[in-house]
């Protein structure tokens, strides 16, 4: 018992520690990005990847909050690229949002292409990556914000920070696995580990050298800063005998709350800090980091295994000498954890930081959420629900048909015709019991639908599961803003009673929010970023079958509240 009520700090190994004095106050960070083809091994398995100079996972982008940052992405693949900021609000800069046919064209081989965005209004942790396809497989790195120079943490500043980003790897091409699960019909296959910085740990084959460590020391505060760039899972994460205290969600502080489990879903980002206790008397041991999926879908199947990265107290010693410690993880599809994790996010809500919550709504909406089918083409068979289905998802009985001209550049120029319509439904247009028996007709209707809003406008939308295809949580992600969740549940919405109960004090701000399985949450925001901005399942199978859409938000009469021109070296189609 001794051994297990002793604590240590985390110290990152291997990454050059943060200089924050370094970083003068608004000023302009420069970085290229070379996307070039390397080859990796995992698993006992060698295939080459796209990566970001040479990297994987890729470089860190580390900035402060104020600060310009112009990264020039160059493609060196033969697949079309582009690199999402993700949870980077982009104020009146869309043009450097990243997602493929929605913001900008995909940068061809050979081609460059300048992002120039401000960061504003944010400090914490984000994340960029690929979007187009599943190129962000292996496509992604840290975003670290810094505060603005001279300004604290609210919590205790710590003597180190690392990131500990989770994955998936596969030993096939990605790209050839959704290519086929889009032709076939059905689910894709599974990745055949998680990764934690890169690295599938010692609980898989072939694996024990690819393992991330972590040395630790006692008596200080260490900051871990956790992103979900994996595909297609959420993800339960535990460190044996630490306790980890939340203090920041995608780039946004929250009232800090203690806890042995974290739960992130893919694009989300949690800051937790750990403060060591000294270990004197206490015998040496290794603590296993840990991490496997939150699985709550009955479509198809999952990665059901365990990646493990290794916190040791130093000096190190013989590994195989000390006693190893293992954490406890909730059972794969605990809805209650996640419910009442969820339920502790608190924005602080200060006269620093204060939630400006809208508290009237000038635009409600009602969005289901969740899977359905296709007929399958006559041609052919299908490994759909049925063999004349294919798997489909949708917003609103809506599966979001991608353009091929980018949305922004047809708003930009007032020509949306034959690139989108604006008649995106507000609500079902056939409601029926969205977590009961599942209607007997499950096919979807296609298009490219937004909704436009004027600038400014107060937005509340609730998103609701269904039961079609079997109820399954899904991590919404929001381009352009982040938004307050104001409340959640289980079952059907009733806007009768919920409303009563929304928290309009100190809600939870983000930008990636898990919609519950068998259930809703509402979410409000301002409008007030012209531009259009995609909103999408971060389960990128989810966002290939169609279950994403898109905001059209107007300019504001302010110069001020006006979408900047296009760059000159926007990609062209």
């Amino acid at each position: 018992m001794g051994a297990l009520r002793c604590l240590a700090p985390l110290v990152f190994l291997g990454t050059l520690l943060l200089l924050p004095h370094l970083l003068l106050a608004s000023t302009t960070r420069y970085y290229t990005f070379n996307v070039t083809m390397r080859k990796v091994t995992r698993l006992c398995k060698t295939r080459a990847i796209p990566t970001v100079n040479g990297k994987f996972p890729g470089p860190r982008i580390l900035t402060r909050e104020g600060d310009r940052v112009v990264v020039k992405v160059v493609n060196n693949v033969k697949q079309n690229v582009t690199i999402h900021w993700h949870g980077v609000r982009q104020l009146r800069t869309g043009w450097s949002d990243g997602p493929a046919y929605i913001t900008q064209c995909p940068i061809q081989t050979g081609q460059s292409y300048v992002y120039n965005f401000t960061i504003t209004g944010q400090r914490g942790t984000l994340f960029w990556h690929a979007h187009v396809s599943w190129l962000r497989a292996t496509l992604y790195g840290p975003i670290v914000i810094l505060p603005k120079a001279g300004v604290p943490y609210p919590f205790p500043k710590p003597y180190r920070e690392v990131p500990i980003l989770f994955g998936e790897w596969f030993n096939v091409d990605p790209e050839a696995i959704i290519a086929q699960a889009l032709q076939t019909g059905g689910g894709p296959n599974v990745s055949d580990a998680y990764t934690i910085n890169g690295l599938p740990g010692p609980l898989y084959n072939c694996s024990s050298r690819d393992t991330f460590k972590l040395k630790v020391q006692p008596g200080k505060w260490y900051l871990l800063r956790l992103i979900n760039a994996a595909l297609n899972d959420e993800l339960f994460f535990s460190i044996a005998n630490h306790t980890l205290t939340v203090v920041d969600v995608d780039a946004s502080y929250v009232k800090p709350f203690d806890t042995d489990v974290v739960l992130v879903t893919p694009g989300q980002t949690t800051n937790v800090l750990l403060h060591a206790k000294p270990d004197e008397g206490c015998p040496p041991a290794t603590h296993l980091m840990l991490a496997r999926p939150y699985a709550t879908g009955r479509v198809g199947t999952y990665d059901n295994t365990t990646v493990a990265a290794i916190l040791e107290y130093a000096p190190a010693g013989h590994i195989k000498s000390r006693p190893l410690f293992r954490p406890t993880l909730p059972v794969f599809n605990d809805t209650v954890f996640a419910a009442n994790f969820s339920a502790m996010l608190r924005s602080l809500a200060t006269p620093d930081y204060p939630a400006n919550v809208p508290r009237q709504v000038d635009r409600p909406f009602f969005f289901t959420v969740g899977l359905g089918t296709n007929p399958c083409p006559t041609y052919q068979g299908c490994n759909g629900p049925t063999n004349d289905t294919m798997f489909s998802a949708s917003v609103n009985n809506v599966s979001f048909i991608m353009p091929t001209t980018a949305l922004l550049k047809a708003h930009y120029n007032d020509n949306s015709a034959g690139v989108y319509t604006s008649d995106f439904p507000a609500m079902p247009m056939m409601p029926f019991n969205y977590t009961g028996t599942p209607p007997n007709n499950t096919n979807v209707s296609n298009g490219t639908k937004v909704v436009v809003l004027s600038y400014n406008t107060s937005v509340e939308v609730v998103l609701q599961d269904t039961s079609i295809q079997g109820a399954e949580s899904h991590p919404l992600h929001l381009h352009g803003f982040d938004f307050f969740v104001v409340g959640q549940g289980v079952g059907n919405y009733d806007p009768s009673k919920h409303p009563a109960k929304f928290n309009l004090i100190d809600p939870v701000q983000r930008n990636t929010v898990g919609v519950p399985a068998g259930g809703w949450v509402a979410i409000r925001f301002y409008a007030d970023n012209p531009g259009v901005w995609f909103m999408h399942c971060h389960l990128e199978v989810h966002t290939s079958w169609g279950l994403k859409m898109a905001w059209v938000v107007n300019d504001g009469p302010l110069p001020d509240q006006k979408l900047m021109p296009p760059p000159s070296d926007l990609p062209k189609c």
